[in-house]
């Protein structure tokens, strides 16, 4: 069966105090095929039984444009037809379509320095089987090996115990702890017979300074990471009676994210509470409720978001909300503290650009402020691109245009490989 994969690519804008420019990445964008081609090879190369799994789609995408490229990835995955010590890559397998095949998906980081390889800095990817638990009724042969669920609370003892033997017997200077169970099984015999498959993940914890895990250990973000294969006898009596573990070390990449570069005149976020805006906000709301034809005058309520430039002296750009006082314009002449806003009082959508001059003691403001039912927000849907195709149907009432998702269908590209063809443009 011909593998289909379809590719839904949403990129975002970063936020940075550097004002690094982002892109919108078109869906056929070959590095960004390459960034996830490299992080799924990675995963299945980490795998040392079972089948590899293939690309099913790309649900975000975010690039942050710097000398050294820097994507951010969240894709999905489904088991394929490829046992893992085949030799071949995942775009040389189909989609496996037993009923217990499995799915997952994956957040990754990965970057490429310049004239260089894509390198994966981290990745996490949580894999569900594709009908859940197997029970044991299933099978008739009792006394066979069989899957059970990686939830099955059977394993916790076992995972606590081999966590411990690892880190007894390892010479690691940081303690491990159990990441993500891959794979589970169990068999009946005087008592159970249990093989597992997990990953592990290096801690916060030195050994100098802690004998065992406490709940303060938590995992390092670019710590080593590894994966373990247990064999676990259970008695009668509920003990483990033998055990035996093989696990293999992968060190932490050497990547590092591109810094934050510092642009002295650009936008800086500020709190909202920040003393700084309390001078530019009185001259705000006193510019707005001097100009407009309200009865009664207006006061800040909250602020939303605050930024600060350094310009010939300060500009700052506020967006807040101004709920309506109690005070009305013909009994009091100005706005005071003890003006209270009203309960159901009018509420107002307000940005304002504020330059002071301190040197010269001068404050000059611009409001502009409307009813939030005024403003109308379009937000496009998460896992769709903003790049859209048109498929124009011709029908005996005229011309129909339809907008699609930018969807691809077909084995997916390899690097270097020509873009796929219209016919294959579902």
């Amino acid at each position: 069966m011909k593998l289909i994969v379809i590719l839904f690519l949403s990129s975002r804008l970063l936020p940075s105090l550097a004002q690094e420019s982002s892109e919108e990445i078109d869906c056929n964008d070959e590095d960004v095929f390459k960034a996830v081609d490299a992080a799924l090879k990675k995963y299945n190369n980490q795998n040392q039984s079972g089948n590899q799994f293939v690309l099913y789609r790309v649900t975000k995408v975010t690039k942050m444009a710097t000398p050294d490229a820097f994507y951010s990835l969240k894709y999905q995955i489904k088991e394929g037809d490829c046992p893992v010590q085949s030799g071949k890559t995942w775009q040389d397998c189909d989609y496996n379509e037993a009923a217990g095949a499995a799915t997952g998906e994956c957040t990754a980081i990965v970057g490429k320095r310049l004239n260089t390889n894509f390198s994966v800095n981290k990745q996490t990817c949580h894999i569900t089987p594709a009908e859940g638990p197997v029970v044991t009724e299933q099978y008739q042969c009792v006394g066979c090996v069989h899957p059970i669920s990686i939830q099955s609370p059977e394993l916790k003892p076992i995972l606590r115990h081999a966590i411990e033997h690892f880190n007894n017997n390892t010479n690691h200077p940081y303690l491990f702890a159990v990441g993500e169970v891959k794979k589970a099984q169990s068999q009946v015999v005087a008592g159970w017979n249990f093989e597992i498959t997990y990953s592990i993940v290096q801690t916060n914890c030195s050994k100098e300074n802690l004998l065992f895990l406490t709940p303060d250990c938590k995992s390092l973000l670019n710590g080593d990471t590894g994966e373990c294969r247990d064999s676990a006898f259970v008695n009668p009596q509920q003990r483990i009676a033998s055990f035996s573990q093989q696990c293999d070390l992968y060190p932490a990449e050497d990547f590092v994210p591109p810094p934050i570069k510092i642009c002295p005149g650009c936008p800086t976020d500020i709190p909202a509470n920040s003393p700084e805006l309390e001078e530019a906000l009185k001259h705000s709301i006193a510019k707005f409720n001097a100009e407009n034809n309200e009865t009664f005058y207006f006061k800040i309520d909250s602020v939303q978001k605050a930024t600060v430039q350094v310009v010939a002296g300060q500009k700052f750009s506020i967006l807040f909300k101004a709920r309506e006082t109690t005070c009305s314009k013909e009994t009091n002449q100005e706005l005071t503290e003890s003006c209270e806003t009203k309960k159901n009082g009018r509420i107002l959508s307000c940005d304002a650009e504020v330059y002071v001059i301190p040197w010269a003691k001068q404050v000059y403001p611009t409001v502009n402020c409307q009813s939030p039912e005024m403003t109308t927000l379009l937000r496009r849907p998460p896992g769709f691109s903003p790049f859209r195709s048109v498929r124009v149907v011709e029908t005996g009432e005229g011309t129909i245009r339809h907008l699609r998702p930018c969807e691809y269908t077909g084995r997916p590209q390899k690097a270097g490989a020509e873009p796929a063809s219209e016919s294959e443009v579902s």
